[in-house]
């Protein structure tokens, strides 16, 4: 059986508060994020994004432009990911994947300026690694430490 999936990612607007305060997530994954109910008090250059399945948010993620990148890219063009997530009952789905192969384009139409993507990821968590590797991330070799120890540094050429 194939599915074909209507994914989208749109800058936060207010009409999809309510289904990404529902989110959850599993401990196992909530300590290596943020839930969007915790990312959703934005600051200047903060950027909520909500990845949509039709109009259902099914993901989240912030993208920085803050002086925070500098501890992850020497590039003044670089943008930061931070709090990716998919809520807990849409996972398995491919909607992580598909969100991420989406940005690329999304960046370039929305931040013409931005030429990377950095974030970091715990060392400890593989499933993440895999799925950024899987998109085009590479590790950059750079290290920084986060509340869970070890981050890998890793970039996505724009």
């Amino acid at each position: 059986m194939s599915q074909t999936m209507n994914i989208s990612l749109h800058l936060y607007e207010p009409k999809y508060r309510e289904g990404l305060l529902s989110f959850e997530l599993p401990n196992d994954q909530e300590k290596f994020t943020a839930l969007p109910s915790k990312a959703l008090d934005v600051q200047e250059g903060q950027f909520p994004i909500v990845i949509m399945e039709d109009n259902i948010p099914v993901g989240f993620f912030m993208l920085h432009s803050t002086s925070r990148v500098k501890e992850y890219s020497n590039n003044p063009n670089a943008m930061l990911l931070t709090a990716f997530s998919i809520d807990y009952i849409k996972q398995g789905r491919g909607y992580a994947k598909q969100g991420l192969r989406l940005l690329k384009k999304y960046i370039q139409y929305q931040f013409p300026n931005c030429d990377e993507i950095v974030l970091g990821v715990n060392h400890q968590n593989i499933p993440a690694q895999n799925l950024y590797v899987g998109v085009g991330f590479y590790d950059t070799g750079r290290r920084v430490i986060g509340s869970l120890g070890e981050q890998f540094v890793m970039s996505l050429r724009i």
